[in-house]
């Protein structure tokens, strides 16, 4: 999909932290053909406590709604023990508060949905490379 498959990430692990099951599928076919290790989690708590047991992630794609923590607080959380972990938010809005409060919180990149598959890329592979 958009030249995934040029992209070799088989060493990587992606965290896809999503509640909407459609995008959550969309992020996977995208990443799959990148060879990169893909697990998925539905809200902010759940991200936390996969992070803490997979401190060795490389990078999240963190949505910023999301049910039970929001995605700018589990962020701070999951910075404030494995501040190396490379986190981009992701959300419909584009404001420019909306990329204040993901930087304030942690967060090492921001995009825009819906997502471009070859932005999408090419953003994580500025962090992966």
């Amino acid at each position: 999909m958009d030249n995934a498959s040029s992209y070799h990430w088989n060493e990587k692990q992606i965290l896809v932290v999503e509640d909407d099951e459609s995008s959550a599928f969309l992020l996977g076919e995208i990443l799959r053909e990148t060879g990169a290790t893909v697990n998925y989690r539905t809200d902010g708590e759940a991200a936390v406590a996969y992070m803490r047991r997979n401190p060795g992630t490389d990078l999240i794609l963190m949505d910023v709604l999301l049910p039970e923590m929001d995605g700018f607080s589990a962020t701070r959380k999951i910075k404030s023990f494995a501040s190396n972990v490379i986190i981009i938010a992701q959300t419909a809005y584009a404001f420019s508060v909306d990329h204040e409060q993901a930087r304030d919180a942690g967060c090492d990149g921001f995009l825009t949905k819906p997502l471009v598959p070859a932005v999408l890329l090419d953003k994580i592979d500025r962090f992966l490379s």
